[in-house]
């Protein structure tokens, strides 16, 4: 293939994947400011060098083994300007042990086997295991707390739910719509909520919650959704955890204990 076709070919693969390196820097760092500036700047090393897309590599993972190759070299979390939750997630990512955030988002939220993260992080396999099971025990010993959920879908509502309960957390409600979810809120304030985008009555589920978040900004928010780049656009509110349907029951439970995590305050009691 010709040099600028190549390119060309490359620069579409990166664009199409784009998406889902910002939401790992973003649930990574803590901050949606921060993840940009790294995911940026791993855009900015490939511009130099692209030999990492010749190293056998499927072309997601070779583009977070690019991004992984800044994040470890940099010094990484960084206190900025983030306020809120994004501040939290800072101070909390920094008391946990190396590696063990990575592992946990590498293999539950972007689904890479043992032996892809390894590649990425330059770790072996055996330490990847290791660190997987590190980072589960510390996200699921975190505190428990109130979740609203929004899903029209009744299956999925119970399901998430079972998963949710059998975590340790209660479920203040579930809200099939924009306005159920608005006065579920009203009721009762939650901890975190887990939303779907499409409800029931054609209203958006994107739309309650930052109706929510204009009187509760602090509050954690995890999308369900089957149209994620809905939500990765790099404009303003964009969540900290987004979950591909079909989900999986480790994927719920890595994004909930992490969301819980961070935004841990004195009021929530294990």
């Amino acid at each position: 293939m010709p040099t600028a076709q190549k390119e060309q070919f490359l620069s579409t693969i990166v664009a199409d994947l784009l998406p889902y390196l910002r939401r790992y820097a973003r649930a990574l760092s803590g901050s949606q400011s921060t993840g940009d500036k790294y995911a940026a700047a791993t855009l900015e090393a490939l511009l130099i060098d692209r030999s990492v897309f010749e190293t056998g590599l499927s072309h997601k993972a070779a583009l977070f083994k690019a991004f992984h190759a800044i994040w470890s070299t940099s010094g990484a979390l960084t206190e900025g300007s983030d306020v809120g939750i994004s501040a939290r997630a800072l101070r909390h990512l920094s008391k946990l042990a190396a590696n063990t955030r990575e592992v946990l988002l590498l293999r539950t939220i972007e689904e890479f086997s043992d032996e892809e993260i390894a590649a990425i992080t330059d770790m072996e396999v055996s330490e990847v295991k290791e660190l997987y099971k590190i980072a589960l025990r510390d996200m699921e010993d975190s505190v428990s707390g109130r979740v609203l959920v929004i899903e029209d879908e009744a299956i999925i509502a119970l399901d998430l739910q079972s998963i949710v309960a059998d975590m340790g957390h209660r479920i203040t409600g579930v809200a099939p719509t924009h306005k159920a979810a608005i006065d579920l809120f009203n009721r009762e304030k939650p901890d975190l909520i887990l939303s779907d985008i499409q409800l029931a009555d054609g209203s958006s589920g994107i739309d309650a919650v930052n109706e929510i978040l204009k009187t509760a900004k602090d509050t954690p928010v995890i999308f369900i959704t089957a149209f994620p780049e809905r939500l990765l656009t790099g404009e303003r509110p964009e969540p900290a955890f987004v979950i591909t349907k079909p989900y999986t029951e480790e994927q719920v439970r890595s994004a909930v204990s992490q969301a819980m995590f961070f935004s841990s305050t004195e009021t929530l009691r294990a």
